[in-house]
This record gives C-alpha cells, structure tokens and sequence, in this order.
C-alpha cells in the first residue's frame, strides 16, 4: 500500500534564481532535497502547470508548484507508544498539552519519537490523514497546546481557518529586559540567509505579525502575553529578539546570558539553568471544524516557567530601584 501525497505552494520574492530543488526542499521542509530530485526526474513537479525539466531549472517568484507523487509504504512513518497529554477529543479532532522536549514532527535529525509517531500509534486511522492530522506546530522546547485533525473533513476545515486567521492563539513568554508596554511585531519572517536552521526578519519574507502585552514587570525581565496574527516559523522567538527582547532560554535568538547587577544568587542560578526558551501556548479558540462550536482551551504554565517567575519577583523585590545590566 502507498500514500498520496500532494503538495502546492508559490515561490516567494526571496526564491527567485534559487533552483528548483533547493527551492521546493525550502517550501517543503518535511522532504529531503535528494527526495525531491526524485520527484523532479520522475516528472512529479509542474511550475504553473507545465512539467518541470531538471532539479537546476531556476525558479522565479510567484510561480504556483504542484507536486503529486506515491509514496510507498518504507516512506511511512512509524507508530510508537508515546504518552501523549490529551485534554479534549471527539471523533474529529483532539488537543494535546505538549511538554518540552516532545518533537512534533519527524524531520532531519529527528526521525521518530515525535508526536506524529505517537498518533499514529493511537489513533491507526490518522495514517491516512495528511501529516496524521497535525495543521500546526510548536517547537520542540515549547510547551502548550495544539489541534489535532482526526479526520480528512476535519483537517481541511483546520487548515483553511488557520489561513484565514479564524483560530486564536495566545502564548506566555518571559523576555529579557525591562518593558514598559505592549504593541505589535509587524516585520516578514524568512529562512535567515547563512543559517539555514534559522528564520530572521527579512525584507522579503512573509507577511509576519504578532501581538504582545505586558501582563507582569520584573526588575530586567518582562512576561508577556502574546496572540499570533500569523504562524511562521519560528515567529514569536524572532520577533521578540528582533525588537530587542529576545526570550529567556532561547538558545537559537537568546544571545549570551545576561545577568542584572546585584542578581540574587537564586535568580542568577535559576537564569543559568534554564535551557530552552520561556515559551508556552497557553489558550487555544476555534471554530469546530464539523459543527462550528466554538470552542477554547487553557493550559496552565508549566512548573519550569513558574519557578523562574518567583525568583524572578524575589529580586525586584530585593532590588526595587535597580535596573542596571551588569
């Protein structure tokens, strides 16, 4: 038995000159770039319609790709018994509170072991469900929530209010540096240009936005509630640092460790000791995708992020007056 799979997208402004399957594994990211010279050579690609001719073919902005291919069963992944939190379920869709360190995806470097993996173990079915049923992602490192589609209905009535903007998503981060007020990122998102596992603000990437509030002061840090408008990759950890408050523990947008003059030695060590980035999908809201209930879920901060937040109150208290860097 084989899967089918079909893909489409349109190069970006940045894309153009790129080649065809440097191009497509950048719009792609789940398939390998030899994969997809396969798919190439097989006459699996058009470009607005017209059969592709060679993995060097140059690529322009714009152009509409369509990629339809069969992929046999050693291409499947597998199914692993893997705990997942579930917090809701019916027969279209679930919820699931992920923890840090849970991948939820198999890519490069990361094979299995992923929350893919642990659908498929659970739920058989979701195997014929493109990308068993997930329509959103969160980063390895960051915790919360996340919908699940169980169905092929479900999953397309997900994806399209997720790109019309229909599904609210609100995170809780902890930033470095002393914020006064909220506002709104609005900058574009794309693959940074020398880090290919980065993304940056870039002049041609894709439209980003993402709005914050202040909802606690510390002495050099700020926590913040944040609601995406869209869903780059990425997105909330580099804008932050892009307007210069990056997330405590971020390790790819973080920067060095900064620590604030007179810093308790409890803050000092919670600081240092804290390895990914303060960031947690802390409420879910959408429209079911079968019966249009709306529906919202909230999941509570996580332990790691707690602890860090009362030691962080324990020094301002402690310093009330002193906001300088060391």
């Amino acid at each position: 038995m084989s899967q089918h799979i079909e893909l489409t997208g349109e190069f970006q402004d940045h894309q153009f000159g790129q080649r065809l399957d440097q191009a497509l594994a950048e719009l792609f990211p789940d398939y390998s770039r030899t994969r997809i010279k396969e798919w190439i050579l097989q006459d699996r690609v058009t470009l607005d319609g017209q059969v592709a001719n060679t993995p060097r073919e140059k690529v322009v902005a714009g152009q509409q790709v369509h990629v339809n291919v069969e992929l046999a069963d050693d291409t499947r992944w597998d199914a692993q018994n893997i705990e997942l939190n579930i917090v809701y379920e019916d027969e279209h869709i679930l919820v699931i509170d992920k923890p840090a360190g849970l991948v939820v995806h198999p890519g490069a470097g990361t094979p299995d072991g992923t929350v893919l993996n642990a659908l498929l173990h659970r739920y058989p079915g979701i195997a014929e469900v493109p990308r068993a049923g997930i329509v959103h992602r969160l980063d390895k490192d960051t915790t919360g929530l996340m919908v699940v589609a169980k169905t092929i209905p479900a999953q397309t009535h997900l994806v399209e209010a997720l790109q019309a903007r229909q599904i609210t998503r609100e995170y809780e981060a902890i930033a470095i540096g002393h914020m006064t007020a909220g506002g709104t990122v609005d900058a574009p998102i794309g693959r940074h240009p020398t880090q290919r596992t980065h993304m940056a603000v870039v002049p041609n990437g894709r439209e980003s936005v993402t709005h914050y509030r202040v909802h606690e002061k510390f002495r050099g840090h700020t926590r913040l509630r944040l609601r995406l408008e869209t869903g780059r990759t990425h997105q909330i950890r580099v804008h932050m640092a892009h307007i210069k408050h990056p997330l405590v523990g971020d390790p790819a947008y973080g920067g060095r460790l900064r620590l604030l003059r007179n810093a308790t030695p409890e803050l000092t060590e919670a600081l240092r000791g804290f390895h990914r980035q303060a960031l947690h999908a802390t409420m879910l809201k959408l429209a079911h995708p079968i019966t249009g209930e709306v529906m919202e879920w909230h999941s509570p901060t996580p332990q790691d992020m707690v602890a860090l937040m009362e030691v962080l109150r324990a020094d301002t208290l402690a310093n009330p007056d002193d906001l300088v860097w060391n």
